[in-house]
């Protein structure tokens, strides 16, 4: 018995009868199908027409309601950037404008306490300076030695203007002659030795001559010969030429 005739039926080619008949069969399947899908009561006319495409309607109305749409938005877009930056710019001044009044407020503050600062320096050494004068005009006025006007008090400070000129002299000694001429009277005059018979008198409280007062007469005195501190200071110094100090004198001179 042959082997395997199956597949050599299968392995052979088709025919070209075999192909029509399969063409066929594929065209009647294709009928049926169409067939079915028409409506009961429609009409199965066929036309060999083709059909034509629908045609597309096109509105310049609506390209340019929406080409004004767009227009409309990038003005709005661009309105809005505008507001922005105007915004920004207003900021921007409004916060210089705030900062240079700040900057001018501390300017001024620091001027005004500048200022208060120097005047109160100044308020501080005037009255450092006051202080100090005041000080000085006291410790002046303590360093100048006060004297009773008597008698005591004309001798003292006759030997303290004696002492810066290097006149000597003691207390002792020109009380003890002041008490022999004039008994301590600065306004005494002797009208009647040969002094005043010659026209020159002798007066005060050592009872000096004008000549002799007034050749040996001491700066920083009167040049009164009533004067006590003068007359004393003059006749101590005539006395310190002629006899060493009106200690050494015990009459007349």
């Amino acid at each position: 018995m042959p082997k395997n005739i199956f597949s050599r039926v299968q392995s052979r080619s088709l025919t070209r009868h075999h192909k029509i008949a399969m063409a066929g069969v594929a065209t009647l399947g294709a009928v049926a199908i169409g067939v079915s899908a028409v409506p009961s009561g429609a009409s199965t006319k066929t036309t060999t027409e083709a059909a034509q495409p629908a045609a597309v309607a096109y509105s310049n109305q609506q390209i340019k309601d929406v080409k004004a749409s767009v227009t409309d938005q990038m003005a709005g877009a661009s309105l809005k950037a505008e507001q922005i930056a105007a915004k920004k710019k207003a900021d921007a001044a409004a916060a210089a404008k705030k900062k240079a009044a700040a900057e001018a407020a501390a300017k001024k503050k620091a001027a005004a306490e500048a200022a208060a600062k120097k005047k109160a320096e100044a308020a501080r050494k005037a009255k450092e300076a006051a202080s100090r004068d005041a000080k000085r005009a006291q410790a002046e006025k303590a360093a100048v030695k006060s004297y009773p006007n008597n008698l005591d008090g004309w001798i003292r400070e006759s030997l303290d203007v004696m002492k810066k000129h290097g006149i000597p002299g003691s207390y002792d000694g020109i009380k003890r002659n002041i008490m022999r001429e004039s008994s301590g009277n600065p306004k005494a005059i002797n009208n009647w030795d040969i002094n005043a018979i010659n026209g020159i008198p002798s007066k005060g409280l050592l009872q000096v001559i004008p000549p002799t007062f007034k050749h040996w007469h001491v700066p920083g005195t009167s040049w009164d010969i009533y004067d006590p501190v003068a007359n004393i200071t003059a006749a101590c110094n005539y006395a310190a030429d002629k006899y060493g100090s009106m200690d050494n004198v015990d009459s007349a001179y």
